[in-house]
């Protein structure tokens, strides 16, 4: 029997695999391409990219630039064939598909304690460490066992209302106060709307382009997305009628402006969406607006001009568990500790944050099945926010978001100048990072051989 076993060959397994083969552990990975392919795949190379060939902004300046620059220094898999498969691409990592998939493939197939087996997995191995990493649209059986694993803590389908920094946003246009002054009376920064205002937003969600669903996403019967009455697209609930909203998450009723001592005609809510309250949740924006539109949109809202958005709104199909509740900080599930999972079914969204989980499920996995010591992530690094966002209980509906400067630690020093301010927290996550990277390294006996093709 292998050391590990990893359901799953896409960007978190095949990082997973090498994470943990590079430290000694024996592993099985399965993938059921090419014989069976999911809706989003086309090819049957591990690693496959499906939507982009973009691993997005590199600069160190920028959450997931500094986030790659992490996982390089920790020998990812999967940003040094990204880098070695690079083509143009301005200040961002984009590759050549074919040859970042070759790249991830020959270099995991030379480790000589990893097998790639290309099989359908449809049930959660019932014995041994095990590395969940079936990406966002596993098969339904294999979505059913994990159902099962879980407790029936599993969503499908990813309806995520936009984050905004609290530092980009005027706060002089809003007040802050909770319905009814319930709860500590100020839990919420309201943006009142009068009548102009309300009935150009309202405008702006009628008319402003939505992001057509996939194949994969749209309802057999229907032709169209199976909708929840309890979650429906703050559009849809515009196209009902012109009040809808205001009697719905924009209800102004229990919001009086202290500040005129009236009630606006509606009310935007902003709620904390981590516990220091640097992240905020627009209440209720669950939206198919594409992202230029939501930019458009919700930028005309007062005090939101120059909003930086950490996270805007979707709504796709999107299979990920509730994190929060049911993994340790190593992604180990707490009620079946020798199971971990990895990648975008942990609510951790795009390519990087992807191969993080990876990263993370398979040191953590070699250490426990070697005997050593468990390493915790350090805080303060971008790798340390992945783990942060998947460990976050403030937030009752936890939805998968990228990595963002959200969960760090403000510098020391007062540094106003954005740019340089986290600049400054880059160069202190990377010297906590080759910290953590020399605790973890593998041992030398296990240095292998790196294959290049093309």
């Amino acid at each position: 029997m292998p050391d590990i076993t990893i359901v799953g060959g896409g960007l978190a397994g095949s990082e997973a695999a090498w994470q943990a083969a590079r430290r000694g552990a024996s592993v099985v990975l399965y993938e059921m391409r090419p014989h069976k392919r999911g809706p989003a795949h086309h090819t049957g190379t591990l690693a496959e990219l499906v939507c982009s060939n973009s691993l997005r902004g590199a600069a160190l300046e920028n959450a997931v630039g500094l986030l790659k620059e992490e996982l390089a220094r920790l020998d990812s898999l999967i940003v040094t064939s990204a880098r070695d498969a690079a083509v143009p691409a301005g200040g961002a990592l984009a590759v050549d598909r074919e040859r970042f998939g070759a790249l991830v493939e020959s270099r995991l197939a030379a480790l000589p304690n990893v097998e790639i087996r290309r099989e359908e997995i449809t049930a959660i191995p019932s014995s041994g460490t095990v590395i969940v990493a079936c990406g966002p649209l596993p098969s339904d059986d294999l979505a059913n066992a994990v159902d099962d694993l879980v407790g029936g803590r599993l969503h499908y389908y990813d309806a995520a209302a936009p984050i905004v920094a609290l530092d980009s946003i005027d706060t002089g246009a809003m007040y802050r106060k909770s319905r009814y002054d319930k709860g500590a009376g100020d839990d919420y920064l309201n943006i009142p709307l009068d009548r102009e205002t309300y009935a150009q937003f309202i405008a702006d969600l009628r008319t402003l382009p939505k992001h057509d669903p996939h194949g994969f996403e749209a309802d057999a019967t229907a032709g169209d997305v199976p909708y929840f009455e309890g979650c429906l697209p703050i559009e849809e609930m515009a196209a009902r009628g012109e009040d809808a909203l205001r009697f719905g998450p924009l209800k102004p009723v229990g919001l009086r402006d202290p500040r005129t001592g009236k009630t606006p005609h509606a009310v935007v809510q902003l709620r904390k969406e981590n516990a220091d309250g640097t992240a905020l949740n627009l209440v209720g924006f669950q939206t198919r607006l594409t992202w230029p539109a939501q930019k458009e949109a919700f930028g005309k809202l007062p005090g939101l001009a120059n909003a930086e958005w950490l996270r805007l709104g979707v709504m796709h199909r999107n299979t990920f568990i509730d994190s929060p509740r049911l993994l340790t900080a190593d992604l180990r599930l707490r009620t079946n500790p020798r199971v971990f999972f990895a990648g975008q079914i942990t609510g951790a969204e795009g390519y990087v944050e992807a191969a993080a989980c990876g990263t993370i499920a398979g040191i953590a996995g070699a250490r426990e099945r070697l005997g050593l010591a468990a390493v915790a992530v350090p805080a303060d690094t971008a790798l340390g926010a992945v783990v942060a966002h998947l460990q976050n209980t403030e937030s009752p509906d936890f939805q998968p978001a990228n990595v963002t400067w959200t969960f760090f630690s403000p510098l020391a020093e007062t540094v106003r100048d954005k740019r340089e301010r986290r600049g400054r927290m880059a160069q202190r996550a990377l010297a906590k990072i080759d910290a953590f990277a020399a605790e973890v390294a593998p041992p030398p006996v296990q240095a292998v051989a790196v294959v290049a093709t093309g």
